[in-house]
Order: structure tokens, then C-alpha cells, then sequence
């Protein structure tokens, strides 16, 4: 019966509530902005890279290591992205 229960996935969704309750701590501390930025991106990603690791099933193909690739490459353009949105309407260069 212990073969058939979803330790990995249940394990996971409590991974997202602790995630989720260090990014409360931002809302319900005194946290200053640089400190709370940081902690809900660090939280934001770790967050995504559980879902699709476990949620997704990302990793129980032959072929994960192109899935990995191919989410690495997907944060890649967003980050390039949104730095070129920055740069381009905020910063005026």
C-alpha cells in the first residue's frame, strides 16, 4: 500500500506552503524593501522550480534533461525581457 501513496507530491505541496508562509513573512513583517523583494523573488523561483519539477512530472521522462534546458532557456528570455522593458521605459537608454 506505501508503494501507492504520493509521498513525492504530497512532500512537495507542503514545500509550497512553507514557500508560500516565507512570503507572508514580507506582508505581516517589517521587512524593508530590498529585503522583501529579494525574499519573494528567491521564494518566487525555488516556487516555480517545484511545480515543475513535481507537479509537472518534468523529471520522469527519458528526455528531462531537454525539459530542464528548455525551462532554463524560458527564465532566460524572461529575465532578458523584462530587464529590456526596464532599460527601454524606466532608465531611458
Amino acid at each position: 500500500m506505501a508503494k501507492y501513496f504520493p509521498l513525492g507530491q504530497v512532500m512537495g505541496f507542503v514545500f509550497s506552503l512553507i514557500l508560500t508562509g516565507l512570503a507572508l513573512l514580507v506582508h505581516f513583517t517589517d521587512m524593508s524593501m530590498k529585503t522583501g523583494m529579494i525574499v519573494l523573488l528567491v521564494t518566487a523561483f525555488l516556487q516555480a522550480g517545484l511545480q515543475f519539477a513535481i507537479f509537472m512530472h518534468a523529471g520522469e521522462t527519458k528526455d528531462k534533461w531537454s525539459i530542464y534546458s528548455n525551462i532554463v532557456y524560458g527564465f532566460a528570455m524572461v529575465i532578458i525581457t523584462i530587464l529590456g522593458t526596464l532599460l527601454i521605459l524606466l532608465w531611458d537608454m
